[in-house]
């Protein structure tokens, strides 16, 4: 069963614990592409200065303002896109990103997706590699910026969270969130969660 709304509005830093473990779908002609969340990053309010809605609303942050529940996604590096989860009740501004899934379904079109070649034979690392990152699970589950931006995960079709037993305490690992080194405080936040000892967590 899909996530209701009643998850995603609440407090980003419970939101991002609570997805892992969760399960993101995407349906597409015909396939369904399913990733466990294994790990998150919480970004929190405007006096979060890892936040990229942190000086305000801007045509690229603007569903950062809509209820939880919405997809935020935005492009890196001018050709990798990542993938966020709007949080909070709206109005209150929190996101988190998604930073890798461990696949559970489609991996062969995962593979072709990621490898641009067929699937045959791969390898214990390709496979790892598929999901363990941002950008790369994105890529693999052929989401894209273009279709998916706004979108609500409560209410669409071929985009969802489905639901998941909660993880115990001593499974979840809490740490510093990566590649924010320009916050100043931001950067000390202990904002990023992952399932403790699982290979898809990104390197």
């Amino acid at each position: 069963m899909r996530l209701k709304r009643e998850f995603y509005q609440r407090n980003t830093i419970l939101v991002a614990r609570d997805l892992l473990g969760k399960k993101l779908v995407h349906k597409e002609d015909g396939i369904h592409y399913i990733g466990k969340i294994v790990e998150t990053e919480a970004y929190i309010n405007t006096e979060d200065d890892g936040a990229h809605f942190n000086k305000g609303l801007t045509n690229r942050t603007r569903i950062i303002d809509e209820s939880g529940g919405h997809i935020y996604i935005y492009n890196i590096y001018g050709m990798y896109q990542l993938f966020n989860i709007v949080a909070e009740k709206k109005g209150v501004h929190g996101a988190v990103l998604i930073r890798a899934v461990e696949p559970i379904e489609g991996i062969e079109s995962m593979y072709i997706n990621r490898y641009k070649k067929d699937f045959s034979s791969p390898s214990k690392k390709e496979i790892i590699n598929l999901t363990n990152g941002p950008a790369k699970f994105v890529m693999a589950m052929d989401i894209s910026k273009e279709e998916f931006y706004g979108a609500d995960l409560v209410l669409n079709k071929r985009l969802w969270v489905e639901n998941a037993n909660d993880l115990q305490k001593d499974e979840v690992v809490r740490s510093k969130r990566i590649n924010i080194d320009y916050a100043i405080k931001g950067k000390d936040y202990l904002l990023r969660f992952h399932i403790k000892d699982n290979p898809f967590v990104s390197k």
